[in-house]
C-alpha cells in the first residue's frame, strides 16, 4: 500500500477560542494563538481579529495553511526582519503536517534585541508550544468506490476492505450485493488493484473517483 503522510488540523479551537501559549524570552513576551480555519477568508478574519485586539503590541506576525492537501499557505513577518517570524512559523506548521490552521504570534518587546537567530527560535518555539497544547485531529481525504459482487464473494471481499480501513457507507442486497465504499485517497489505487483479483468471481467496479 502507498505510504503517505496524513494531514492534521486541530479540534475544539474556533477563532473565538484559540489555543494560546505564552513564552518570555529575554524580556520579550511572545503569545501564540492557534485556531482552526477552514478557508482563506476564515484565516484572514482570525488574523485581523487578533491584530486589532493587540494593536499596541510591537508585532503581530502570522502564518496560515488551508486546503485538504495543505498547498495554500502564506505568512508575514509584520515588521520583524525578513524571514525571522512568518516563514519560521509556517515551517513549524508544515513540519507537523498541519492544514486548516492559522497562528498569530504577538510580541511585546522587552528592550533586549534577540538577533536573527534568536527571533527565528522564539517565533518557532511559540508555535511549537501552541501545537503541543492543541488536540490534533487527522484529516481523511477519501474517494468513493461502488462495487457489485455475488453473495458468495462478499465475505472474502469484506475481509480485504477491512485491511484498508475503508468505510462501507451503504449496501443494497438484491440479486447481487452493491457496496458504496469510501477509501482513503492515498490508498485508492491499491484498493482498486486489490478488487481486481475478485473479478473472475464476478465482482464489478461500477464507479470510482478519477
Amino acid at each position: 500500500m502507498t505510504d503517505e503522510k496524513p494531514f492534521f488540523s486541530i479540534a475544539g479551537a474556533p477563532e473565538n477560542s484559540p489555543v494560546t501559549a505564552r513564552l518570555k524570552i529575554r524580556r520579550s513576551e511572545f503569545t501564540c494563538r492557534l485556531a482552526r480555519t477552514d478557508s482563506i477568508e476564515a484565516a484572514k478574519a482570525f488574523i485581523s481579529k487578533i491584530s486589532k485586539e493587540n494593536k499596541t503590541a510591537t508585532h503581530n506576525c502570522w502564518a496560515y495553511i488551508v486546503g485538504d492537501d495543505g498547498r495554500i499557505c502564506h505568512s508575514s513577518d509584520a515588521g520583524e526582519p525578513s524571514g525571522t517570524a512568518g516563514k519560521p512559523m509556517l515551517n513549524v506548521l508544515t513540519s507537523h503536517h498541519m492544514t486548516r490552521v492559522t497562528v498569530v504570534v504577538t510580541r511585546q518587546y522587552g528592550g533586549v534585541k534577540l538577533g536573527v537567530r534568536g527571533l527565528i527560535r522564539a517565533y518557532s518555539e511559540a508555535v511549537e508550544a501552541a501545537l503541543a497544547a492543541a488536540k490534533k485531529v487527522r484529516l481523511i481525504q477519501a474517494d468513493p468506490v461502488r462495487i457489485q459482487l455475488p453473495y458468495e464473494c462478499n465475505d472474502p471481499v469484506l475481509n480485504q476492505v477491512r485491511r484498508f480501513n475503508a468505510e462501507i457507507q451503504h449496501t443494497d442486497y438484491k440479486e447481487c450485493i452493491i457496496h458504496d465504499i469510501l477509501v482513503e485517497k492515498h490508498q485508492a489505487t491499491d484498493f482498486i488493484q486489490m478488487l481486481s483479483q475478485f473479478e473472475p468471481q464476478g465482482l464489478k467496479v461500477l464507479s470510482k473517483s478519477d
